[in-house]
Formats: C-alpha cells, sequence, structure tokens
C-alpha cells in the first residue's frame, strides 16, 4: 500500500505522515533525502530529526531513492520526505541529465515495494509560472512527478493548513 501526502510548504504533510506511521502495527522506518546545503536546511532537518520518535530508524537516500524503496522489506511502515527534495538534489547534482526516467524509476519501486508507504511531496504547481529556467523546470517536474506517483498510490491526500483533504482512497486520520 502506499499513500501520497501533497501539500505546500509548512502545511503540515510531514507531521500528518508521521501520524499515519504512529497509528499503524508496523516498525517504522524514515527514508530521508534532505542534503544539508546551508544553516536553514540544517535546522530543518535537525526538526524533523527531534520530531520523530527514538525508536524508528532512519535511512537516508537524497539521490537513489528508488533503490532504497527496492530493498526495503515486508512488514514495516516507511515514510519518505521528500520527494521534491529528492528532485531537487537531481537538479542540483546532474542538472544536464533527464529526471523523467528517474521518476518512472520511482514510480516503479513504489509500485513493487513490499512496505507500505507514505510519500510526502511537496505541491509547488498552484502558483505563477516561476520566471528563471530552472524553476520552471523543477516546477514542471515536481508537477509531473506527484501526477505519476498519484496514479500508482492507493490513496492521496491534500495537506492545507495542517488539515487533510482526501484526494483519492479510503482511511485517512
Amino acid at each position: 500500500m502506499a499513500h501520497l501526502i501533497l501539500g505546500g510548504a509548512r502545511s503540515g504533510k510531514s507531521g500528518y505522515a508521521e501520524r499515519i506511521a504512529a497509528s499503524e502495527s508496523l516498525p517504522v522506518t524514515v527514508v530521508v533525502t534532505a542534503e544539508s546545503f546551508d544553516e536553514g536546511m540544517q535546522a530543518r532537518i535537525e526538526r524533523h530529526r527531534q520530531d520523530r520518535p527514538s525508536s524508528w530508524v532512519t535511512r537516508e537516500a537524497p539521490l537513489y531513492l528508488a533503490e532504497c524503496v527496492l530493498a526495503l522489506p515486508p512488514g514495516q511502515c516507511v515514510i519518505v520526505d521528500c520527494l521534491t527534495v529528492w528532485l531537487n538534489n537531481h537538479l542540483y547534482h546532474f542538472p544536464d541529465e533527464p529526471l523523467m526516467p528517474k521518476i518512472t524509476k520511482i514510480c516503479e519501486a513504489v509500485k513493487a515495494c513490499p512496505a507500505t508507504l507514505i510519500l510526502v511531496s511537496n505541491e509547488v504547481g498552484m502558483g505563477v509560472v516561476p520566471l528563471g529556467e530552472i524553476t520552471r523546470q523543477f516546477v514542471d517536474h515536481a508537477g509531473w512527478m506527484n501526477q505519476a506517483l498519484a496514479l500508482v498510490c492507493e490513496q492521496v491526500t491534500l495537506i492545507s493548513a495542517g488539515l487533510p483533504l482526501a484526494l483519492k482512497g479510503g482511511k485517512h486520520i
């Protein structure tokens, strides 16, 4: 089972994902994608780290997320936080490589994963078209990625102001 959670910055996506994971009767693993490029990002990473129970296992996958997801065993609940950060990492480290094959690969990994997955991603396409080329590329690919993942996930929830709105599927907390 895979559940995609979408929302804007500071919308409550991660907290919602954590509440879902805590409600499952399974061990929890958190797959994180963020890299610390500056003090602000380091502070975000640390805040997320402090918010999670110490019994949860953390794995880092800033670039090779599909491989990490495919290696997950059954019988656990896994939060992947955050897919748009993962996408940004690829734009940063491999600016000349096409992103669609990587998006396809992560979708295939989600479909094949035997664990219960909770995927967190930013919804960035609700504003104006960005002025800069790299920002437009990010927004476009984030939108395409979220659409592709929504197709393969059994549940999709949009978070706004900390409140969940079920877009697809049944069980919501």
